[in-house]
């Protein structure tokens, strides 16, 4: 079945779980771009428990929260770093096109990828030190939520080969959409204070994506894998930094 094989695919790539994947085909593609939601929330109750268990053994806030970023990394094999470096050390060169591709394909990473990285550890290691279990759950949520936002049908692939040339246009829009509203709606359990802070804060990091997403399109001619890792921290941190105020 394509669900099933399609949500074995989505936990493979895109934790270090040890999960087989079935057949790989865009049907399966399509169901596993879909349910990455459901994969960030287990990530997030995941990443949520590790920093609830370093405070209640009394770790220092910022060594428990640079902790759980590292975790959050490994669990994920850090592609969305990797993506999001790539992206950016495009994006940064002013070049369109081939030309923008290539810079991405090199396997060195340039000064805006070095400096894109290290600040986005650096933002998210800094909200998480005074964020909440929930919060964290839906922050890492919503960055995956970014992924059928990405991959919905009307964005085209930058390449014929590659993730992106699998994923993109995959995922029926009011698919896309219900994930969204749904997770936007439930960021108001991780701001019981303020019930309008968590939907807020997940509703800008989504519209932050559309807005890179639109800009990847016009600068490489569709998305990339690389596109879709720089797609999920791009949400996840603006989500953090956005839940973290008081």
């Amino acid at each position: 079945m394509s669900f099933g094989a399609g949500v074995r695919l989505s936990v493979t790539t895109l934790t270090v779980l040890p999960v087989r994947a079935g057949r790989i085909d865009r049907a399966v593609a399509a169901v596993a771009m879909s349910v990455a939601p459901l994969v960030g929330v287990l990530l997030g109750a995941l990443l949520g428990g590790l920093l609830w268990l370093l405070r209640e053994a009394h770790a220092p806030a910022l060594v428990a929260a640079a902790v759980t970023v590292v975790a959050a990394a490994l669990l994920t094999r850090g592609m969305h770093l990797d993506g999001l470096a790539d992206t950016i050390d495009a994006l940064g060169s002013y070049r369109r096109g081939d030309a923008a591709l290539e810079i991405m394909k090199k396997p060195d990473i340039g000064p805006f990828g070095v400096a894109a990285i290290a600040l986005t550890l650096l933002v998210q290691a800094s909200a998480l030190m005074v964020l909440p279990f929930a919060a964290v759950v839906v922050a890492f949520a919503a960055g995956r939520t970014a992924i059928p936002l990405t991959c919905r049908r009307g964005v085209p692939a930058a390449r014929p080969e590659g993730l992106g040339a699998l994923v993109a246009g995959t995922v029926p829009v009011p698919v896309a959409l219900a994930g969204a509203v749904l997770v936007v709606g439930a960021a108001a359990a991780a701001t019981p204070d303020r019930l309008w802070q968590g939907p807020v804060a997940v509703a800008l990091s989504l519209l932050a994506v559309v807005a890179l997403v639109r800009h990847a399109v016009r600068r490489f001619g569709g998305i990339t894998g690389d596109v879709l890792g720089a797609a999920v921290e791009v949400v996840t941190t603006v989500a953090l930094v956005g839940l973290s105020f008081h």
